[in-house]
């Protein structure tokens, strides 16, 4: 059987298509399979769960790709022409193509996937991240949705295989297939395997990292920046979608904290949270106890009232004399009884 031909390393777009400025905007070769695509024509992927190169990072990779052109082909899928006008949506290459506009590059070497799934087009995004880098180095909601992907029963293990081995084959064109009983770096544990096996996560680990899946983007990226923990987050996952978003709309408006208790007590309101309410409860209004209208209690110092009562002066003599006097004071000076009232 012939060896499979490996996809070549791409030091420009017309060297890979030899292609002329004046030819058509989408091209391809029927020999390795791969496009040249507009960038304009390619839209990210809605709601991409990983954090994307910024900064320093980003600019050194678009440093590379002006050196030494685009190593790897982008992985895009072809979509129904969009408002926007976009006809493709990245599934692997998003820094990429970032790095690429920096450096005022118009195409892209990319890969056509026709006629994907949803589900299949989200295990290419996840499963390129998980190749690509430690688990251990992700954020809590990049976990969170691998592990809800592992967790869901809703993918075909073989089909996950498959598109493991071609990500695996697209970034080393000298990769050689394991045999059919090697485990393959991402795939799925066995269904009698803990899912936390994988990743060296306990089982609670793994449950609290799912629940943080279920809240919104703008809280997600606050568990990432460590503006919430993971215990509180995971309360606030409990929350509706609508009510999760009064919390963020409170949290962006004030400098509100959240911490556990906070977050147990948005939960216990759970189905019935007001705006109101998450504003009271996220200031601390709600848990802050009442001013009590009784005076703290006070002892009578020794000296005072040695100034006015003999040593064989019984103490119930005393308190029915400092009453009696309290009284006469408080007559002719009514506004200092109300003072505390006032205030």
């Amino acid at each position: 059987m012939a060896a499979k031909r490996p996809v070549p390393k791409l030091a420009s777009i017309d060297e890979l298509l030899l292609l002329s400025e004046q030819q058509s905007d989408i091209s391809s070769t029927s020999e390795n399979g791969l496009q040249v695509i507009p960038i304009s024509k390619i839209r990210i992927y809605h709601n991409h769960p990983f954090r994307l190169y910024e900064d320093e990072r980003l600019a050194d990779m678009a440093n590379s790709i002006e050196t030494n052109g685009i190593l790897v082909p982008v992985i895009v899928r072809r979509i129904e022409v969009d408002e926007h006008g976009y006809e493709f949506e990245m599934l692997a290459g998003h820094n990429r193509m970032n790095a690429a506009q920096m450096i005022g590059l118009e195409h892209l070497p990319a890969i056509v996937k026709e006629s994907l799934s949803n589900e299949e087009a989200l295990m290419y995004v996840v499963e390129t991240n998980v190749l690509q880098r430690s688990f251990s180095e992700m954020l809590p909601s990049e976990k969170a949705k691998v592990l809800s992907l592992r967790y869901s029963k809703m993918f075909s293990q073989g089909k996950r295989n498959d598109i493991i081995r071609e990500l695996q084959e697209l970034e080393n064109p000298q990769y050689i297939k394991e045999s059919a009983t090697s485990t393959l770096i991402g795939a799925k544990s066995r269904s009698d395997e803990k899912l936390g096996n994988e990743y060296g996560l306990s089982k609670n680990t793994v449950a609290r990292l799912l629940r943080i899946d279920h809240l919104t983007i703008e809280l997600k990226q606050r568990v990432d920046d460590g503006e919430i923990g993971i215990y509180p987050a995971v309360s606030l996952s409990y929350l509706a979608e609508s009510e999760q978003v009064l919390v963020e709309q409170a949290l962006s408006q004030n400098e509100f904290k959240v911490d556990m208790k906070k977050a147990e007590l948005l939960r216990m309101h759970s189905g019935k949270l007001t705006t109101e309410q998450a504003n009271k409860i996220l200031s601390g209004e709600a848990t802050r106890k009442p001013r009590s209208k009784v005076p703290v209690p006070f002892k009578l110092k020794h000296k005072i009232y040695t100034k006015y009562f003999s040593a064989n002066t019984k103490p119930a003599e005393i308190e029915a004399i400092i009453d009696k006097a309290l009284k006469l004071y408080f007559s002719q000076q009514p506004s200092a009884l109300n003072h505390e009232t006032e205030e």
